[in-house]
Formats: C-alpha cells, structure tokens, sequence
C-alpha cells in the first residue's frame, strides 16, 4: 500500500511500501537511526533488513536478498543509515543496483542525490524503477519573521546528536493525543518525515531559511492545539549546531525537553569533545530561545537508557530527577515518570 509523502508544498508524492531497510555496512548502531526508528515507529511497513559485506549492525527483522522481500512484499529499498557526510558509499552500489533490478524502488533520507550516481540512473531507468529522494526541502521557503504565532510547541533538544529526539518528540505525541489533545507530531529530519508522511528536512535547507523553515513547520493553530517539533542536532555539537538553533528560534517553543544518553561521555563523531552536561543545555536553550520566546521554559528531561540494566535505569533516572528538580523518564520505558514528564510539558490544568 502507498502512503501519502509531502515531498513538496504542493506537490504530494506516494512513497512506496513495505519497505526492506539497506543497513549498507555500517558498523555503529547510531549511524542506522533511520532503520532503528523505521523498525520502532512504522515496523508494520518493513519487511526485513539488507547489508553488504562488513556490516555489523541489526535490526533484528529477517535478513532477505532483494529479490526475496519483493516476493515478500516490499516494493522499495529504504537506505537506513544516516553517516556522517549523508553519502553514498561506492560499496553500497552493486547492492543497490541489485534491488532495482529485482524490481524494487530507491528511497533515501542522505544528503547524497540517488540521481547522482550513474549506475543507479541507468539501473533505474532500464528497469522502470524510481530513485526517491527524501531530504528535498519545498521550494520558497521564506526568511524568518519572527512573528509569535498562535498555538502551543514542545521541541525536543539534545546533549547530542542521535541519542532520541525523534523518539522522545513520537512518544510526547501519543502520550499527548492519548489525553484527548489535539496534536501534531512536526518531523524534521529524514525518518520522522518517512514516519509521518510529512515535514521538512530542516538540515538540508540553506542556513538563512532555517528558521523560516521551522516557522513554515509549525503554523499558527488554535490557542489549545500542540505541534511536538522533532529536534536535529545538538547547540553544543561543533558540526552540527547551525541547524539546531534555527529550529529553536524558528519553532518559538513555549516547552523544551532536553534528551540525553547517560553513558555517552563524547559527541558522536568527535571524539575530542566531550558532552555538555544537561544543566549546561537547560541554560543555553533558555538564554538563545528567550530571544523569540520569553516564556520559554524546560518541561523535563528524557534520558536514553537502552544500554541499562531496567533496575540501573530506574535508578538513575530518580536520582537524576532528585539532583535537577525536574521530570526524568526514559519515554520508551514509559512508567509514572513519563506520566510525571508529560503533566510537566502540558503545565497547569
């Protein structure tokens, strides 16, 4: 079944399911969010994972040849990994070219075009196959203006990169409408925009539309009604930083959650910079986000504790709760402490 893609403004495009998830070769589990969250949000649409030689990563769906899943179903090639750069390695070629030829599509999130490769256009071309590629911003994206718009935003903030935004944003979101409010999930990157069907992949828009960008994201809405803004990048991160506060100033979020992996100690990707801690993310966001949003204020913090035993993590995340005087949970393990995070995001009754 297709489902329906706002690639552009005004132009929808129909991406086409199930999806067999292309793990290429990678070797750090980070480096393949766009699988892991495609397998956690929209598991129901993939049929299995496909890598090439020297990958060590899994998602734990079936391991299947491309001529295979399309007999299983899928009808498309999700590249699942997001490495730093957004390329296409030349090793992924061969196997990418053997998926168009077993009649699948191509979609990818990288910043690298699919057009772009010669043996995957002629591959396409000579079997009727589309390459389709996500990280394509609408066209006309406006400079900021600055205008409070009306409505409620939460946005997710990070210590880092890929360590739960789109997670913490999803989980914020179901836990929001399951209360009866009317929400938005607004996803900025390449899987949440795969998950939702819409969004705008705010790291491939040119730095001065990054925050007309995020303000096209999150329109005025009814005075009651909450976008949950999916987060990119980090304030602290030296690569990616740029991205991060235009979303924060062009999102205008009354609601920031800060996410965090508590095991990690460096920045992914560089490892001469060690993460800032939580309470230096708290001020930072507070001090650049009251520029647009005096009332701006911290709902909470979301930890990652998927490497933790479930006793070590609880533990921490009261400890951590006790030491900030904030909500701690870990929104994937849920419990009275996300419910206690969530009740903190909405405010007073």
């Amino acid at each position: 079944m297709n489902a329906p893609f706002q690639a552009r403004a005004a132009e929808p495009l129909l991406l086409p399911r199930p999806y067999l998830l292309f793990l290429g070769d990678t070797r750090n589990p980070e480096f393949a969010k766009t699988a892991f969250g495609l397998r956690d949000w929209a598991g129901e649409l993939c049929i299995g994972e496909y890598g090439v030689e020297g990958c060590e990563v899994t998602t734990g769906l079936p391991n299947m040849a491309p001529r295979e899943a399309y007999g299983a179903g899928a009808r498309s090639v999700v590249i699942g990994v997001a490495n730093q750069g957004g390329v296409i390695n030349a090793d992924w070629v061969p196997a990418l070219v053997e998926a168009l030829e077993a009649g699948l599509d191509l979609v990818s999130g990288l910043h690298a075009r699919l057009a772009d490769v010669p043996a995957l256009t002629d591959a396409a071309r000579r079997h009727g196959r589309r390459l389709i590629d996500i990280r394509t911003p609408p066209p006309g994206i406006p400079v900021a203006t600055g205008r409070k718009r009306s409505g409620m935003r939460l946005l997710t903030v990070g210590t880092d990169c890929a360590l739960g935004k789109k997670y913490t944003a999803l989980s914020l979101w179901r836990a929001f409408a399951a209360r009866g409010i009317e929400v938005d999930f607004r996803a900025s990157g390449q899987t949440g925009i795969m998950i939702a069907g819409s969004g705008i992949p705010m790291d491939a828009v040119v730095a001065d539309f990054e925050a007309g960008a995020a303000e096209i994201l999150s329109p005025d809405a009814d005075p009651a009604h909450w976008d949950v803004i999916e987060g990119q990048g980090s304030l602290f991160h030296p690569a990616y930083s740029p991205v991060s506060l235009g979303l924060l100033h062009g999102s205008q979020p009354d609601v920031f959650v800060v996410c965090h992996s508590p095991l990690r100690s460096h920045v992914v990707g560089l490892e001469d910079y060690p993460l800032p801690s939580v309470e230096e993310v708290i001020d930072l966001t507070l001090r650049l986000g009251r520029r647009v949003n005096p009332a701006i204020r911290c709902g909470g913090v979301a930890l990652n504790t998927s490497e933790m035993a479930e006793a070590d993590a609880h533990a921490h995340i009261a400890a951590e709760a006790g030491r900030l005087g904030l909500p701690v949970a870990d929104p994937i393990r849920g419990g009275a402490a996300f419910d206690a995070l969530v009740d903190a995001c909405l405010g007073p009754a």
